[in-house]
């Protein structure tokens, strides 16, 4: 079940946080959500196969080509999380969520260990990469490539 790690995780009954469902499109979006957890981050979530793969990024998404960033893919999100904004209470993912950056973007190879996107977001736009770290379990690094 794509979104079972993400609602065993959540007490819907306390947070704001939706419940979602898995989609049988895809339209290809793209959220990035600033997280004031208990570590300053950034929240990538890029809408496939019905849900939101996601990666939290310790450090912001790059603008800049040269700059590598540590990308920790977690669980799926549902789609409706595109449009999350709010606090989390106590328990898991606590802290305010605030949307940094949306957007679409184009899906231009994807393989178990890389992906590669081109952002058109506000803020962000370009062509990026995830390369899955060999050896270290939900490791990626992203970068941007142009």
């Amino acid at each position: 079940m794509p979104l079972k790690q993400y609602q065993t995780r959540r007490k819907f009954d306390k947070t704001l946080e939706p419940k979602g469902k898995i989609l049988k499109t895809s339209k290809n979006r793209f959220v990035i959500q600033e997280h004031w957890a208990t570590h300053h981050h950034f929240d990538l979530r890029l809408e496939m196969e019905g849900v939101l793969k996601s990666w939290a990024v310790p450090k912001e998404v790059p603008e800049k080509k040269g700059i590598k960033r540590l990308a920790i893919q977690t669980e799926n999100h549902p789609v409706v999380y595109l449009n999350f904004e709010g606090e989390i209470p106590a328990g898991y993912g606590a802290g305010k969520v605030k949307i940094f950056d949306k957007g679409k973007y184009r899906l231009k190879e994807k393989t178990g260990d890389k992906i590669v996107f081109e952002l058109k977001g506000k803020k962000l736009r370009g062509e990026y990469c995830l390369i899955k770290i060999k050896g270290r379990k939900n490791q990626w690094l992203l970068f941007k490539l142009k």
